[in-house]
């Protein structure tokens, strides 16, 4: 199932687990105009997450779960980020000024949050409302789990190649990470795991506070590094990784409890 705004994957998958892609497009309406940038700029990692897409479809495909990607790029507006906040449409990204954004009005901030935020999330919501009434809730409780996939090196920070190969992003519930981080630490003889790194799971959690947290259900993300994932054995290796703690972890006892931090 698939629009402009939004893609649904596996809409009928079983697992208790539901997949969401944040950042999956680089895809701008024709109506604004590339929002003044180059198509090189936008394949780059300002437009979207890099790989997260495809790690998301190999991910729902293998544990058999249903996945929500957003159709649109980041730069239109930032799933991720409280329609509130003025970042969510940002004026410049890693060194680089999206020039159609710089003089955005009122109205036009507004009619992106309604055209292109609030489907996506509906999208979410909607595809957990249907699981709870298909499968037994309270008592099947579902994982939402975030995918995303960072940058080796970002220029507006000045720092030097980030040193991890992925991090686990939470907030004020670690049923998910805590397992989360020691399965993937299995790997550290290949592998850095970062624990809220290079992002923090406290700034950047606003799709899993508003699906999950407030819900009281087990969730937390994932961040990749891009030059991991951007060819089809990274992403099949990383597609594995995950597919296989996940599913551990869908098996831990308690996990599909409903409970509030």
């Amino acid at each position: 199932m698939e629009n402009q705004r939004f893609e649904i994957l596996n809409i009928n998958g079983k697992a208790p687990l539901i997949l969401i892609c944040d950042h999956a497009s680089n895809y701008i309406p024709p109506e604004y105009n590339d929002l003044g940038l180059s198509t090189d700029q936008l394949n780059q990692h300002i437009g979207w997450d890099i790989g997260a897409a495809e790690l998301t479809r190999k991910i729902s495909k293998t544990i058999n779960a249903t996945a929500i990607l957003c159709g649109t790029s980041r730069l239109i507006i930032d799933a991720n980020r409280s329609p509130d906040d003025k970042s969510c449409i940002p004026i410049i990204s890693d060194n680089v000024v999206i020039p159609i954004n710089k003089h955005i009005s009122k109205t036009g901030r507004l009619d992106r949050v309604r055209k292109f935020f609030w489907p996506y999330h509906n999208a979410i919501s909607t595809v957990i409302r249907n699981y709870k009434e298909q499968f037994e809730y309270p008592q099947n409780t579902p994982l939402i789990f975030s995918i995303h996939t960072f940058a080796p090196l970002m220029l507006s920070q000045k720092e030097t190649e980030r040193p991890w190969h992925a991090g686990v992003l939470w907030n004020r519930d670690p049923r998910v990470s805590d397992p989360l981080i020691r399965l993937l630490k299995n790997y550290s003889d290949k592998f850095i795991i970062g624990d809220n790194e290079p992002y923090s799971g406290q700034e950047y959690y606003y799709s899993l506070d508003f699906h999950a947290g407030n819900d009281g259900l087990p969730h937390c993300a994932i961040e990749v590094r891009q030059d991991l994932v951007n060819t089809t054995i990274g992403s099949d290796c990383w597609a594995k990784i995950i597919s296989n703690s996940l599913v551990e972890i869908l098996h831990t006892e308690n996990i599909h409890e409903r409970k509030k931090y």
